[in-house]
């Protein structure tokens, strides 16, 4: 395809990157200092010009283009690239918001703004949240088979119990696959005598009972339905979003906002939400209100550095979990070495939202590791496939290496795949792809 990403922030350079390898892409920036970077960073075409002049978007040529991404910073401008794009040709438009009224308007009215699909960051990272904090340790989540599959990416600790063991005796459940190890900059497909090593990242695939009971092995932290307090930092459209998804969840989180006006409106949006009208950084008040026996505590301020200093204070006064968001990518693994369990940076999770809908095409559902180092994709087993009417152990030998077969569901059961289990048509199978092989195993499934 022909792809034009109009802005080169960190959301439009991480889908260019990703994009870059399989179409032609154009990226367009007012700032010419980011498009003289993403040149020279990018196998792309960049154009400094504002996106939503039609000269500038007929430079880029957008009567070629079967893609616009609109990925900047303003929601009103992503959504008059949209409009701008379809008044001189038909392409497949991509807004990204941070206003979830904008998301609900164009839901109910999806022509009216010219944007075919919309990816709602603040809405996506309270999603991220929520799929993390249900699972101790755990860094990344992702379900397949309408929640049959469960992926989950995990560090390894130096005092975790499985570091030092081999993935055999790690292994210690009947419906779990270690689907691969991420070691440093390598992507280890492992083996029975595989040894995890302290500082490794693992990716398991299997039922939500086998991840959810590894990562207990993992941590004594408690899952969501064991948690009896959860507490947010921080009244942002984030922190809204994640307290109404915590009471989805049959929770009654405590949420501490400072401003007075903005406490009395979450009150009065959030039934099931203790709010609280103080300063999250003044450990009196957190000590005075038992915030030390919280099992999570989330920082959704409006600054990355509060966000740390308010990990940093439950951490020291013994919360069991802290998730911080981190705006800047390049703090999040500084902030996780110094201070937040995780870091969920919303930029990231946008791009890889827009990334993941660009490619599903090929696939019914997708995930990507480790910023696209690799996937995991859902595939419905057709009579092309190479895995059709075969056992595991004959397709693996005829795939690259990179890839593992993590699960298979038929007629709405979950088969965990062994050497000898046969693929049948209609199956679907959850699989890990290392990016390098990816478009080979991709034809060949």
């Amino acid at each position: 395809m022909r792809v034009i990403v109009v802005g080169a922030g960190e959301v439009g350079s991480n889908i260019a990157d990703s994009l870059a390898h399989d179409h032609e892409v154009v990226v367009i920036d007012r700032d010419s200092d980011r498009v003289e970077s993403i040149t020279y960073s990018h196998d792309v075409l960049a154009i400094e010009g504002d996106g939503t002049s039609l000269e500038t978007l007929e430079e880029a040529g957008i009567e070629k283009a079967d893609m616009v991404i609109a990925s900047t910073d303003i929601d009103e401008t992503n959504v008059v690239v949209c409009g701008a794009a379809k008044a001189v040709t038909d392409p497949f438009t991509i807004a990204r918001v941070k206003k979830t009224n904008l998301l609900r308007t164009w839901e109910r009215s999806q022509e009216a703004f010219g944007v075919d699909f919309m990816v709602c960051t603040d809405l996506h990272t309270a999603e991220a949240i929520i799929d993390i904090a249900g699972l101790p340790g755990a860094h990344d989540v992702d379900s397949f088979a309408n929640g049959l599959v469960r992926m989950a990416e995990f560090e390894v600790d130096t005092d975790s119990p499985v570091a030092g063991e081999t993935v055999s005796q790690a292994d210690r459940f009947e419906s779990l696959t270690f689907a691969a190890i991420l070691r440093d900059d390598d992507v280890i497909i492992p083996r029975g005598e595989t040894v995890i090593e302290a500082g490794d990242a693992v990716v398991v695939i299997g039922s939500a009972e086998s991840v959810r009971g590894f990562a207990g092995t993992l941590t004594p932290a408690p899952t969501l339905e064991d948690a009896n307090e959860v507490v947010i930092v921080g009244g942002s459209e984030i922190g809204y979003q994640a307290a109404r998804l915590f009471e989805e969840q049959g929770l009654e989180p405590r949420l501490v906002e400072r401003d007075p006006e903005r406490a009395r409106e979450l009150a009065e949006r959030l039934p099931n939400t203790l709010v609280l009208e103080s300063d999250a950084t003044d450990i009196d008040f957190l000590v005075r209100e038992h915030v030390d026996e919280s099992d999570i505590v989330v920082a959704a301020l409006d600054s990355d550095e509060k966000n740390l200093l308010v990990s940093l204070i439950a951490d020291r006064i013994g919360v069991e979990r802290t998730l911080g968001i981190v705006e800047s990518g390049e703090y999040v693994d500084l902030f996780e070495t110094v201070g937040i369990d995780v870091a969920i940076n919303p930029r990231t999770v946008t791009a890889e939202e827009i990334t993941r809908f660009t490619r599903e095409k090929r696939a019914e559902n997708l995930a990507m590791i480790e910023s696209d180092r690799a996937e995991v994709l859902e595939i419905e087993v057709n009579r092309e496939s190479l895995l059709c009417g075969n056992r595991i152990r004959e397709v693996t030998n005829e795939l690259p290496e990179g890839v593992v077969i993590g699960a298979i569901t038929r007629d709405g059961e979950l088969i965990t795949p062994r050497g000898e289990t046969v693929v049948e048509l209609g199956d679907h199978v959850v699989v890990f792809v290392d990016t390098e092989v990816l478009d080979e195993v991709a034809a060949a499934l």
